[in-house]
């Protein structure tokens, strides 16, 4: 009766959430956008986000420099692009090498049970008493300005949802009669995997890798900004804030450029999986 009444939930969830296109797919679309940027990164524009002219800083757009120069006069075009390149990349590398290995010992410790249940769980809870935002600034300590540290320490400690989520998830379905029925019939593993968890636990992964990914996005640029993670003259969301906050009463549309790249890139993850995780 319990699954019964949770598969009526995710069915009442799912019907809500689907009165919502216009929003999931306005989500979508912002994040094909990004993804072209951080593709295609400066080369879009041909710019190039590194050269400076102190004869043009702090200039408005033009046809040279469509979004204006920064304090140094660099192309903030260029440096926004090359910002949406790193910052993405470092989002999406952390979620999938987050995500697999969550994934996996979720399923492993639903499906063997016993002390190999209890020895992920603990692990994971040690690792989740551990706060992220330290774990990253030791890392950050270790090599300063170093992406990697900052990719490694948001991965070690996004893994724990993927991991908490799935055993939890993975535990219904595993003890409900067709899976029993399908072990009967001498089913692999990977045929029981493949038809019943993963249509039950793929929706919401997806969910938990975007709210992951937009953690991972604002966590780099939040470290920028106080100089503790992406260091100058790479271009990076949060290390421009801070490069051009002395100049924001000269030029604020300048700052609020990267803020806004921010805010977009959030929402756009928000609103792709359709609103807010259910717990």
């Amino acid at each position: 009766m319990s699954n019964q009444s949770e598969m009526m939930i995710d069915a009442g969830v799912s019907g809500a959430q689907s009165t919502l296109p216009v929003s999931r797919m306005t989500g979508l679309a912002l994040l094909a956008l990004l993804a072209v940027a951080a593709i295609g990164g400066p080369g879009l524009i041909g710019g190039d986000p590194a050269k400076q002219s102190l004869l043009h800083t702090l200039e408005g757009p033009s046809a040279a420099h469509p979004l204006g120069t920064d304090n140094l006069g660099r192309d903030m075009a260029a440096r926004l692009l090359s910002g949406a390149q790193l910052s993405l990349s470092l989002a999406f590398l952390s979620v999938i090498t987050a995500g697999l290995p969550g994934t996996l010992l979720g399923i492993a410790a639903a499906w063997f049970g016993g002390w190999a249940d209890r020895l992920l769980g603990a692990f994971a809870d040690a690792v989740l008493a551990l706060p992220g935002l330290l774990l990253v600034l030791m890392l950050a300590a270790i090599s300063p300005g170093s992406w990697w540290a900052l990719y490694a320490g948001i991965s070690l400690t996004l893994w724990v949802e993927y991991f908490r989520y799935t055993r939890q998830r993975a535990r219904i379905v595993l003890a409900e009669p067709s899976v029993e029925a399908s072990k009967l019939l001498g089913l692999g593993p990977w045929l029981l995997i493949r038809r019943h968890l993963i249509p039950e636990i793929g929706p919401g992964l997806l969910t938990i890798a975007a709210f992951g990914a937009a953690t991972a996005v604002t966590s780099v640029a939040a470290l920028g900004f106080v100089s503790v993670g992406i260091r100058p003259p790479t271009a990076e969301w949060g290390v421009m804030m801070t490069e051009l906050l002395p100049y924001w009463r000269e030029a604020p549309f300048l700052i609020l450029q990267p803020v806004a790249c921010l805010v977009l890139t959030v929402l756009a993850l928000h609103l792709s999986v359709g609103g807010p995780r259910r717990p």
